[in-house]
């Protein structure tokens, strides 16, 4: 459900971003935040649909979830001290963002190892983990889209 879900929603935030394409590929601070964005959610699609492959066992899915997850915490993070650097869209470039996405992508991480450990309850640590962040990323698209508006309308 939540891969599906990813999937949708990337499709959703990949048509409103190429119907703001200019105003984005103009500001440093868009495409940052648009790069963490679709990150996110083709993160969780990919991390599903591994998941969902046969013969398996817990430690595939544990090594699969931890590389997938780690690079796209990587990016966030990499993306959002550039945008915070740059600075020129001050819609949603708070530190407190960057704390929660943070803490959400290194709760999936350390879930990761603990399911790759052996540690069944590393299973409930990443489900919660990527389902908050499937939300928290649908609230960066939203910031994103504002901050567009925001620029387009002010200079009117």
């Amino acid at each position: 459900m939540a891969g599906g879900a990813a999937a949708a929603l990337t499709g959703l935030v990949f048509v409103a971003m190429s119907l703001n394409l200019e105003a984005i590929a103009k500001d440093a601070t868009h495409r940052h935040r648009a790069i963490g964005t679709l990150t996110g959610f083709t993160a969780a699609f990919m991390i599903c649909a591994l998941v969902l492959m046969g013969d398996q066992n817990y430690q595939a899915v544990g090594i699969e979830w931890l590389i997938i997850s780690g690079i796209a915490a990587t990016i966030y993070v990499n993306g959002y001290v550039q945008a915070i650097k740059i600075g020129k869209s001050s819609v949603g470039l708070r530190p407190y963002r960057l704390m929660v996405g943070t803490f959400l992508y290194i709760a999936e991480i350390l879930g990761a190892i603990m399911l790759t450990l052996g540690n069944i309850t590393g299973v409930y640590v990443v489900a919660v983990a990527l389902i908050s962040l499937l939300a928290f990323t649908i609230t960066g698209a939203w910031l994103l889209l504002i901050g567009v508006y925001v620029e387009q309308h002010s200079k009117k």
